[in-house]
């Protein structure tokens, strides 16, 4: 008898579910808005949740009873403590399959490595690291930014060029064509206007800025190139801890880039992939193109007892289909 499977993605924009059956084939998929828990509430994340699945098992035209296994990669869900609480909001789904839940990285991370475990680097808005050995194991960092010394997304990358351009203004610093590239996207009058409105709240350089000053690193000016190096460097450091966490140094693996700050290329790739493989020779770095919602599916299988590993590829690829079918 054919089995299906469930897999749910929560994230702060959208939240989207997916019903697939044992062979991978793709077959229903259901979207609502953001489900995190620290933006919308458990409430919020319960709404979520009933919508996209809802809409999911009617797409896919299967009852929730038949689904055998279901993966909840959720944003927000980062501490023990919240477990109880994101589990609640699962139960009102009255499935009758076995459950697991997750930060929403690690689905990301079980959808793009090859044997399905790893380390994920995040590097979007904000930046954050996840880990899985091949027991099941997690590592990870806190995946809250500057506070606690975690840099490499666009946020972090952005307040990094600040300070370099107020170095200039204070003299402490060299010129840097970040100056003049970030008063022209403010709209500031000058480098005095720019700092002087910044400090008052009228303009403000945040991770939006960030693909201007890759631009600026990429025409060459010598700071803006060393602020996106070390943006990839303290998120290989980042990795590092990680591989050190779950103890995979001599091991082969990828490493997963979500986000898109990993589109900077060689200027951002190098000094992540250096500062990994200083420690873990064995590591690859591959982006993720499957879609993370694939994560939840094989999580669900893993938890029902099956090996979908030799899906995924009919998985990603049936599941892209859907999706642009669904957009059309």
């Amino acid at each position: 008898m054919m089995q299906y499977f469930l897999g749910i993605d929560v994230g702060g924009t959208k939240t989207e579910a997916l019903v697939a059956d044992d062979s991978g084939q793709a077959l229903g998929i259901g979207l609502a808005g953001p489900g995190n828990h620290e933006m919308v509430g458990y409430k919020g994340l319960e709404a979520a949740l009933h919508e996209s699945v809802e809409s999911a098992l009617q797409s896919a035209n299967v009852d929730k009873d038949r689904i055998a296994g279901a993966g909840f990669g959720i944003g927000g869900y980062d501490w023990p403590s919240e477990l109880t609480a994101t589990l609640e909001c699962i139960q009102t789904l009255n499935l009758r399959c076995p459950v697991e839940a997750v930060n929403d990285t690690v689905i990301g991370l079980i959808a793009g490595a090859e044997k399905g475990w790893g380390i994920a680097v995040v590097a979007g808005t904000g930046n954050n690291v996840r880990g899985r050995d091949r027991q099941g194991r997690e590592g990870r960092i806190t995946g809250n930014g500057t506070r606690f010394g975690e840099y490499g997304g666009a946020s972090e990358l952005a307040a990094r060029a600040l300070q370099v351009v107020t170095y200039e203004w204070t003299r402490r610093g060299p010129p840097t064509a970040l100056t003049p590239a970030l008063i022209m996207w403010t709209g500031a009058k000058n480098l005095s206007d720019l700092i002087e409105g910044l400090e008052i709240g009228i303009y403000d350089i945040n991770a939006k800025a960030a693909p201007l000053i890759i631009q600026v690193a990429n025409q060459g000016d010598p700071l803006a190139r060393e602020i996106v190096a070390w943006s990839g460097r303290e998120l290989g450091l980042s990795a590092v801890g990680v591989v050190r966490q779950l103890g995979i140094e001599n091991e082969e693996f990828d490493v997963v880039q979500v986000g898109s700050l990993h589109e900077a290329g060689s200027l951002f790739t190098d000094p992540l992939r250096q500062a990994i493989q200083e420690v873990a020779p064995r590591a690859r770095l591959v982006r993720l193109k499957a879609p993370p919602v694939i994560g939840g599916v094989l999580l669900g299988m893993e938890k029902a007892g099956l090996d979908g590993n030799p899906l995924r590829r009919r998985l990603a690829t049936s599941t892209l289909a859907l999706q642009a079918a669904v957009q059309r």
